[in-house]
């Protein structure tokens, strides 16, 4: 068994760590000089001052109640821009709107950072240097596109791009045109070998459906490709296991990552023998943290090993969002090296098991 221990004391540096972010953000979200109409015309409206009263991560869990998200689909986006950035354009960017208004969330360079430190956690051997990388996914108005692009510039890489509407899928696989999705998957897959066989290509970022689908039409190892950067939310263990000795035979590295538009990146840890291939993210704490609370009593958090819904708060003079309730529930899992803090493993949409979710190429 592999030590991933992670020390009492590294724990309580990265708690320290995270209450002084949070009074930093709290204080920059919450000044008249930096902070956003929004957050300022909504403690004027509360009747207390969060730059005073919160002083840690506890005081923000007690004492704000949980983001709505129909203010980022009802407000216009100026409302978000902190006084620090007025005046400076900023990117737009949307969450799935698979069926009307979809969430957006403006921004600058957060995508840059928080991919940039990704780039860190994956190796040279299964993402070389001054190389090529193929995007096959979700790009149109998401910040996917951009930061995938960015993530390979760090690497000194390229990137080719394959388009992908997930929207458009959902919308026939919930009309039940299932002949239409498929359609349209092989469409994707096709452009994809294309690019194989005419092109040098060593890195792959695309969701778990369309890897498998590609894998059915050439062999990704004789192809060139050296590793998978993989995202989309639901990756049980049985299916983990599944692409990882199938599909990439172990030979392939596999970096599974959950993230969205509001979080940023949550990163794996290297599977061991031990997690009989379930995954487990931890998120860029101090920038966010996730927390597995009680569905029925979000300001309890659930046990360790426990099944729970996912609550993510975001910490950056971007964009702060506290206590924001995912549509995804996961499993709590205690800190492991090199994380001084909890993460949440084989995450699927919330209520997975009581009802039937609509994925589409996720």
């Amino acid at each position: 068994m592999s030590d991933l221990s992670v020390s009492q004391d590294a724990m309580n540096q990265a708690s320290e760590q995270l209450d002084a972010r949070v009074r930093e953000i709290v204080q920059w979200h919450f000044s008249p000089e930096t902070g956003s109409p929004f957050w300022l015309d909504w403690a004027k409206k509360a009747g207390w001052d969060p730059a005073k009263e919160v002083q840690s991560f506890a005081d923000l869990i007690a004492k704000f109640p949980h983001f709505q998200d129909e203010w980022l689909r009802d407000l216009q986006p100026e409302v978000w821009v902190p006084n620090a950035f007025k005046g400076q354009p900023f990117n737009i960017f949307e969450t799935g709107g698979t069926t009307g208004m979809p969430k957006q969330r403006i921004g600058w360079n957060d995508y840059k950072v928080d991919y940039s430190e990704f780039s860190d956690k994956i190796s040279d051997e299964h993402f070389p240097k001054n190389d090529y990388w193929l995007m096959m996914g979700p790009t149109g108005p998401r910040r996917l596109r951009l930061a995938i692009e960015h993530l390979a510039n760090v690497r000194d890489c390229s990137c080719y791009f394959i388009d992908l509407d997930p929207r458009f899928v959902k919308k026939v696989i919930k009309n039940k045109q299932f002949d239409v999705a498929r359609s349209y998957m092989d469409h994707v897959v096709d452009q994809a070998v294309t690019i194989f066989k005419n092109r040098k290509v060593s890195a792959l970022f695309t969701t778990p459906k369309l890897l498998e689908a590609l894998s059915e039409r050439i062999d990704l190892w004789k192809a060139g490709l050296r590793g998978v950067f993989c995202g989309g939310t639901t990756m049980d263990p049985q299916y983990v296991r599944f692409l990882t000795e199938e599909v990439l035979e172990g030979k392939i590295g596999f970096y599974p990552t959950y993230g969205n538009t509001l979080m940023g990146l949550a990163a794996s840890v290297p599977l061991q023998p031990e997690d009989n291939f379930s995954i487990t993210y931890y998120s860029p704490q101090p920038r966010a943290v996730l927390r597995v609370v009680d569905p029925k009593n979000t300001t309890e958090v659930r046990g360790y090993n426990e099944w729970g819904r996912v609550e993510l708060t975001t910490l950056t003079k971007e964009f702060f969002m506290p206590r924001f309730l995912e549509r995804d529930e996961a499993i709590r899992r205690a800190p492991r090296a090199p994380y001084a803090w909890d993460g949440v493993a084989e995450v699927r949409p919330f209520g997975a098991m009581e009802k039937k979710i609509v994925e589409g190429v996720y």
